[in-house]
């Protein structure tokens, strides 16, 4: 309530409507820089933590380091990293992200020194490293007493998917500079897309029918893919594709000392250390992950088969003249040294899931070729 100007007088219309809005600003101000000492706090708290303890990063020598710094962001840059990143707002979150967008202005050249010291030193603070997981029901004809009826849906905090927006952004120029990535490879990399993985394959089983052959396709299931990669695997390939310095001790900072809660209602469980895996929900693992899964292409090609992959999902097919009797064997063969590599990575293929095709024209089919994946055909 406005108090009257004058006893028997009345402010102006347009007056209390300006003064309405400058109560809102300082309101909003005032929430902004409070949470902004929270995330300052919580900031120096996570860097402190993490110079107090010092981990070593296994390096596999494999190249010269071509990359072992980040390139620190101007207000600019950030101003548009935050255009980029939806605004999801996680419990964890002092202030909802809207509100922080909306303020961005006020806000750059915080958010430059908070982005730029993680980058500079190559950390991540550990606030930055939680995730408040819910779950969902998966369709409402479920039973909701069923733990497999759920699916989980993991939230990061706002300001740490700006940070990995920021070095998403530069990771990616490296990779695209290097040429690293498997060329098969369609998930997550600009210009690729499922349209394009679905036309590849087309494109391939059609050229080996015109020419006479037949393929064997086998559609692989990955259980639980992102949730299973081994941190020190992981670390070695990043290494071993040239990335040294504070750009691998950031990447090794993000991977490790992370934790998860789950929250129900208003019901939260205490927080769970995660020693395997790349979060669920941020900008960064799918990048990783197509970088964990590159030696798998290098696998399959090896017996002279072909594959197409969307992130974690993978096409396997094989072709060859409709009277070969040796190639379902190199299939089986394959598919055997592709079981041993996931072993070895720590990944677990769902044979019940994965399914086997032949493509052939009408007069081919029921020739009793049965591909052979962990003993299960």
């Amino acid at each position: 309530m406005v108090p009257p100007l004058h006893p028997g007088k009345k402010w102006p219309v347009g007056a209390i409507k300006r003064v309405r809005s400058w109560v809102q600003f300082c309101s909003i101000s005032l929430l902004i820089m409070t949470c902004m000492k929270v995330w300052k706090a919580r900031f120096l708290s996570g860097l402190q933590e993490k110079m107090n303890c010092k981990e070593e990063v296994t390096e596999v020598s494999v190249c010269s380091i071509l990359w072992d710094s980040f390139r620190l962001v101007l207000p600019d840059d950030v101003e548009g990293t935050l255009g980029s990143v939806r605004a999801t707002t996680c419990t964890l979150d002092p202030c909802p992200s809207w509100l922080v967008k909306l303020a961005k202005d006020g806000l750059l050249d915080w958010f430059v020194a908070i982005i730029n010291a993680s980058l500079g030193q190559g950390s991540v603070p550990s606030c930055f490293k939680q995730a408040v997981v819910k779950p969902l029901l998966k369709k409402t004809s479920l039973d909701p007493s069923v733990c497999n009826s759920y699916r989980p849906i993991s939230n990061l905090p706002f300001l740490g998917k700006v940070l990995e927006r920021v070095v998403a952004m530069q990771l990616q120029e490296f990779l695209d500079d290097t040429d690293f990535l498997d060329r098969s490879q369609s998930g997550f990399r600009p210009g690729h897309s499922t349209e394009t993985a679905l036309v590849a394959l087309v494109d391939d089983l059609r050229r080996e029918l015109d020419g006479g052959s037949v393929t064997l396709l086998v559609l692989l299931d990955i259980s639980a893919a992102f949730d299973t990669i081994d941190h020190g695997l992981l670390l070695g390939r990043l290494s071993g594709m040239g990335l040294g310095g504070t750009v691998l001790l950031w990447l090794q900072s993000f991977l490790e000392g992370r934790s998860q809660m789950v929250k129900l209602g208003d019901t939260c469980s205490d927080p769970w250390p995660l020693t395997c895996g790349v979060p669920q929900g941020s900008i960064l693992s799918p990048m990783l992950f197509n970088i964990y899964m590159k030696p798998l292409g290098e696998v399959i090609r090896s017996f002279g088969g072909r594959c197409h992959l969307y992130a974690d999902d993978t096409q396997i097919h094989y072709s060859f003249p409709s009277e070969s009797k040796e190639a379902p064997r190199m299939l089986n063969q394959c598919l055997a040294a592709v079981a041993d590599w996931m072993r070895r990575n720590k990944l677990r293929i769902n044979p019940d899931k994965t399914e086997a095709l032949l493509v052939s024209r009408a007069s081919d089919r029921g020739i009793g070729r049965q591909p052979v994946l962990d003993g299960v055909a």
